[in-house]
């Protein structure tokens, strides 16, 4: 489990929280996997307290699924689960291009292009994490410039349930490749404040995502 290290001890429910998701976006704690608030706070070094909050807002995201008195497991890899996060958060980043586009600043599409080169050089180099931090730096800037907190919520909400497929997509070799092309297309949009163009690409590159959740393979159910 090579994300999960002792933590300092500042926000300590969110640092676990982001620590255990982050394992198990990348992979590092497996779909089916058995995880223990004991072993998990061992590593990371806290109490027990902080990694069972963790647990728990892991299990409203639908990463982590309990069973009382039997188990507490990382959940497999649905496609049907993933593709309907995907389609929720595809239909909140449309609103977030639709709302905000109008009044974005040109320092925001600053922002944009400077996110999307970190993105082309961290796929580039198979940097994965830092393509994923560089592709939510991009996509927030719409959804913070929209000003709309349902959106923000929700799309924080169901983004870590996709995150296990975009470790996937980003971590093939020239996988990426598209992705930093339709967020050229994007960030053109939104410089030439066109909003309806700015949905059009948006919806294109969240149903990329949707339609890479088809091809995944039905995992089967883990043991109980």
């Amino acid at each position: 489990m090579e994300t999960l290290r002792p933590v300092r001890r500042t926000l300590l429910r969110d640092t676990a929280y982001e620590a255990i998701r982050d394992a198990i976006v990348r992979g590092d704690i497996p779909p089916g996997a058995p995880v223990r608030d004991a072993d998990l706070a061992d590593r990371l070094g806290l109490s027990r307290a902080p990694v069972r909050d963790a647990l728990s807002r892991l299990a409203g995201e639908g990463l982590v699924e309990s069973k009382p008195q039997s188990y507490t497991r990382v959940t497999p890899l649905v496609p049907g689960d993933v593709r309907d996060a995907a389609a929720v958060v595809r239909a909140m980043q449309e609103l977030a291009a639709r709302t905000a586009v109008p009044h974005l600043a040109d320092a925001d599409i600053t922002v944009m292009r400077a996110a999307n080169e970190r993105f082309r050089k961290a796929t580039g180099r198979g940097d994965v994490a830092e393509a994923l931090r560089a592709d939510d730096r991009l996509h927030d800037v719409l959804v913070a410039a929209c000003g709309n907190g349902a959106v923000a919520a929700t799309v924080e909400r169901y983004t870590p349930l996709i995150r296990r497929l975009e470790w996937r997509q980003f971590g093939t070799a020239g996988s990426a490749h598209g992705s930093a092309e339709l967020h050229d297309r994007l960030i053109e949009a939104c410089a030439a404040r066109d909003a309806e163009a700015a949905v059009r690409i948006t919806a294109e590159i969240w149903r990329a995502l949707e339609e890479l959740a088809d091809e995944l393979p039905e995992q089967a159910e883990p043991p109980e």
